[in-house]
């Protein structure tokens, strides 16, 4: 990690950091919540602007924080001219989009929510930039997909704005999976996942099978999200957004991610004839579509929109050429769109927010009303439409140059002709910008009176058209940034030399067909435009609506069929799937010959392997009476765990005793609210069926089973009995695996459990206040009521049970780590004694008795084990490495302590935790069910009376 690089993971997470920020400095007011908003993007800026140097000076800067290795995937970002370009777009814009929506949002619209949106956009969007993993990039990637469809619907009101953010997700979304595909066969193709690793064997990649395959699906992934043809329809429906979303996402930054994928992957992907014709006849096609559709558009903002999907397609036909100077003009042009197409949006923006419509026909002569406004307007456009003097000239021109001279399919005028084509309708539709909104008399029948709005917010665009202004006259001074940035893009030196005049060549000739077309084209508007309306032509959003209607009416009967709400049908599905793919793997043909002999089988396994097999025979006969059910399950467990005893595993038989055992007698708690037997059976059909499927399933596994028993086969298992000390401090390799070698499973397990507490007693939460209470209120408990409902003798055995269970528990717990037991079996132990109190004295008055809130114990033992895995960070070490030592506190001898006991302190509050709320959720039911509370510990009802005599006949 380099000293400048050390700051891109700083950078990276400062826009996450900082949409915490938003929600809660909103109180303090609108103002207050602007300027923390902007605060971490200037920190950002700033951090940016101080490694820029190096990145100028021709260094890579980059920084690595290993995450999951095994994986390939690590916290790896860098930084060249590409993607110093990129984050400084990010950053810039984003902050001058801070200040334009403090005052263009109005006081009802909630402005921490959407600064935090905006934020964590920020943040997936440089996470992109300068991601060097490409799963990180990939992650990042679709983040931008979830935080744009965010911002595109924050109007939740407005059903359009909802709609857009759904078809914005759906599209992108279904590019980004396809990109994921494709960069996964990069990265095997290479054997690294590192950006840079992958962007240095281009010839490797370009001679693989599997270019094709993955390049048409990476260019999925980019054309979606730069709204390529035919997936161009989406974005211009994103235009409900506010408009400060729309000149940050659509002109700036979301869109133009598609166009960084094609620049960052060009060094790899292009130069073949694929590339070629994919990518220029997709931006071309796109190029002068989105031109011809934007020229009739009356809405301000679909105008822009279109205009945006022309640009990109004019960005994406120059990295398509695969040339060196079509490379620097995309690049050029990157910077130029950015400042012309973000103030024309937030000119739009500021027309609609002080006149109340965006609708073109309703506008026209603002410029009495509004100089200011349509001065900024007007010199944007101009440099949009490609005049002389503004910086959408200067790459306007270098575009037209190389597509002068390129050939399509060995012809050489379709593609000059369609690029001046697209640049004449670019010309056309900005000068009816300018001249039907701004120019022209004023009108009375605005639906507001339109007036200039207040300098912060027309400060931001105007910054920007000084920008289109300076480097129009000066190229020079974008000169150092263009050529990193094509350096990066070409992985060669470029040397680009901007400037104005390029002698009389062919594209000059172009370009002044483009201006007069264009002014012929805005002369001849209004016909051309009835005609347009009258036109039959296809809609895409129709047609992607259509197909989303018909995959949905797909899907839907697809679920009816298979999602019937039966579990045993889900179960069957699963199982048969299952042993199909065991079948398929087994029958492949590569398991060898057996290399070991069946050994003689001992009485006491026979004995205990027909008992397990008598009680699984009989739970099938008597399932359907769920108490004796009940019991066979608990002695098939305890035969399991006698298994596990025999073969030598005390730790497993210790846990499944252990859990057996709370397992049980939480059932048999949960029994007392259920019908005694099964309300319905299968018939015979659906038996034979699941007895089927069961025998095979059964089979196989045996025969699993015997594969392994039979052949001699490599296992880890010697890893971990060779460093289960010396690695984890120590003996009882199983607890070290737990807590140490397989430390991250065992926390995501007690993460569930804890899940799982939580749930139930949500479910019991809704099962008392629906339907059902009136079920539990209605129902006589009474005559299943013993006359001694709290036995003397149990009630006296769990009162001294208890101290000795807490000692029994702790002592688990303490020798866990080198004897069998552990905090799972602790809390299980513990647990079971609590329960015995409750099914002794009673719900009620065990639970009126409990001081220990269930909820906290579960999130601190979550807590607790998280912060001892992320303890080991502050030693360098991978989460949940533990480390162990030892202590001599006279006049105890000396003893080893370790982290883990920490770790093993949080699955052992988990575990408890988990259990008590689960019985805390039945007694619940039993409280509400009318149970009485005991006034002493062994109380005696004597109005639970049951009636012994037999009912009179009727």
């Amino acid at each position: 990690m380099s000293n400048g690089g050390s700051l891109l993971p700083i950078i990276a997470m400062l826009p996450f950091l900082g949409a915490l920020v938003p929600g809660l400095m909103i109180r303090a007011g609108r103002t207050a919540c602007a300027t923390f908003t902007a605060a971490p993007t200037i920190l950002a800026l700033i951090m940016l602007a101080v490694i820029a140097p190096d990145v100028f000076a021709g260094e890579v800067l980059k920084a690595e924080i290993v995450w999951l290795p095994g994986l390939g995937l690590s916290f790896s970002f860098f930084l060249d001219g590409l993607g110093l370009l990129f984050a400084g777009m990010i950053l810039g814009v984003g902050l001058l989009i801070t200040l334009y929506a403090r005052y263009y949002l109005s006081g009802e619209d909630p402005m921490g929510q959407f600064y935090t949106y905006l934020l964590l956009f920020q943040g997936a969007m440089l996470g992109i930039v300068i991601s060097d993993n490409i799963l990180l990039l990939l992650i990042f990637w679709e983040l931008t997909s979830l935080s744009s469809f965010l911002l595109i619907g924050y109007w939740k009101h407005l059903p359009e704005g909802r709609q857009g953010a759904r078809m914005a997700l759906a599209v992108t979304g279904a590019g980004g999976l396809a990109m994921i595909a494709g960069m996964l066969i990069l990265g095997q193709i290479v054997g690294s996942y590192n950006l840079t690793d992958i962007l240095a064997q281009g010839e490797v990649i370009r001679a693989s099978e599997w270019y094709l395959p993955a390049l048409i699906l990476i260019l999925l992934g980019a054309f979606t999200k730069s709204a390529q043809f035919p997936f161009h329809f989406w974005l211009p429906h994103a235009m409900a957004a506010p408009t400060p979303v729309s000149a940050y996402l659509h002109s700036a930054t979301m869109v133009k991610a598609g166009v960084f994928l094609l620049a960052r992957m060009w060094p790899v992907l292009s130069g073949t004839d694929a590339w070629f014709y994919i990518v220029s006849t997709t931006g071309l096609v796109t190029m002068v579509l989105g031109a011809l559709i934007a020229l009739f558009k009356d809405d301000l903002k679909a105008l822009l929109a279109f205009s945006t999907v022309s640009h990109l397609g004019l960005l994406t036909m120059l990295l398509g050429f695969g040339t060196k100077a079509a490379a620097i003009a995309a690049v050029f042009h990157i910077i130029n769109h950015l400042t012309f197409k973000a103030a024309l949006f937030m000119t739009a923006g500021i027309v609609d927010h002080e006149t109340h419509t965006r609708d073109i026909k309703r506008l026209g002569g603002l410029a009495k009303f509004m100089p200011v406004t349509a001065l900024i307007g007007t010199l944007a456009a101009l440099s949009m439409a490609g005049i002389p003097f503004f910086n959408g000239f200067l790459s306007k021109e270098m575009m037209l140059e190389e597509a002068s001279h390129t050939y399509w399919l060995d012809n050489d005028w379709i593609v000059p002709a369609l690029a001046t084509l697209g640049a004449l309708l670019s010309v056309a539709y900005s000068l009816r910008f300018i001249f039907h909104v701004f120019a022209g008399p004023a009108r009375d029948d605005y639906p507001s009176h339109p007036h200039d709005p207040p300098f912060g917010m027309y400060a931001a665009p105007a910054l920007l058209v000084v920008f289109v202004m300076l480097i129009g006259v000066m190229p020079w001074l974008a000169e150092p940034l263009v050529t990193v940035a094509a350096d990066a893009v070409t992985g060669t030196h470029t040397h680009p030399h901007l400037k104005i005049w390029h002698g009389v060549t062919p594209a000059l000739f172009m370009s002044i067909i483009a201006v007069l077309g264009g002014a012929v084209l805005l002369a001849v508007h209004r016909p051309l435009d009835k005609t347009w309306q009258t036109a039959p032509r296809p809609e895409a959003k129709v047609i992607f609506d259509w197909l989303i209607s018909v995959f949905a009416g797909f899907s839907k009967r697809l679920t009816e069929a298979v999602h019937t709400g039966a579990i045993s049908r889900y179960l069957a599905i699963f199982v048969v799937a299952t042993v199909a793919l065991g079948y398929i793997a087994y029958a492949d043909g590569t398991l060898g010959p057996p290399t070991r002999e069946l050994l003689p089988i001992p009485p006491v396994a026979a004995i205990g392997w027909l008992l397990l097999i008598a009680a699984t025979g009989l739970l099938l006969v008597y399932h359907h009476n769920r108490f004796r059910a009940l019991i066979l399950i608990g002695v098939i467990g305890l035969m399991v765990s006698g298994g596990f005893v025999y073969l030598s595993a005390p730790d497993l038989a210790l846990t499944q005793i252990s859990v057996e055992t709370v397992t049980i007698m939480l059932l048999l708690l949960a029994l007392y609210f259920m019908p005694n037997t099964t309300p319905r059976e299968s018939g015979a059909g659906l038996r034979l069926r699941d007895g089927l499927i069961a025998l095979s399933a059964g089979g196989g596994v045996a025969a699993l089973a015997m594969v392994f028993l039979m052949r001699d086969f490599s296992s880890i298992s010697g890893f971990h009995l060779a460093n289960s000390y010396k690695g984890g401090g120590g003996t009882n390799v199983v607890n070290v695996i737990l807590v140490d070698f397989r430390g991250y499973d065992t926390y995501g397990e007690i993460i569930v459990l804890g899940i799982a507490g939580l749930t139930i007693f949500a479910l019991m939460e809704s099962l008392l206040n629906g339907p059902a209470s009136r079920r539990l209120r209605n129902r006589d408990y009474s005559q299943d009521r013993s006359r001694d409902r709290h036995p003397l003798m149990m009630v006296v055995a769990t009162r001294a049970m208890l101290p000795i269970a807490v000692m029994v528990g702790i002592y688990i717990f303490l020798r866990g780590h080198n004897q069998p037991g552990g905090g799972f079996v602790a809390g299980l132990v513990i647990s079971i004694a609590l329960l015995m109190q409750y099914m002794a004295s009673g719900f009620a008055w065990t639970q009126g008795r409990q001081r220990i809130e269930y909820h906290l114990m579960i999130g601190w033992g979550v807590v607790i084990a998280g912060l001892t895995g992320a303890g080991a960070w502050l030693a360098g070490k991978p989460f949940l490495t533990s480390a162990y030592g030892y202590i001599h506190w006279p006049p105890i001898e000396e003893f080893e302590w370790a982290t883990a006991m920490a770790f093993d302190l949080g699955v052992f509050l988990t575990v408890l935790g988990a259990v008590m709320l689960m019985l805390y959720s039945l007694s619940r039911i039993a409280r509400y069910a009318g149970e009485t509370v005991n006034l002493e510990p062994m109380d005696y009802d004597p109005s639970l009376k049951r009636n012994l005599k037999k009912p009179e006949a009727e």
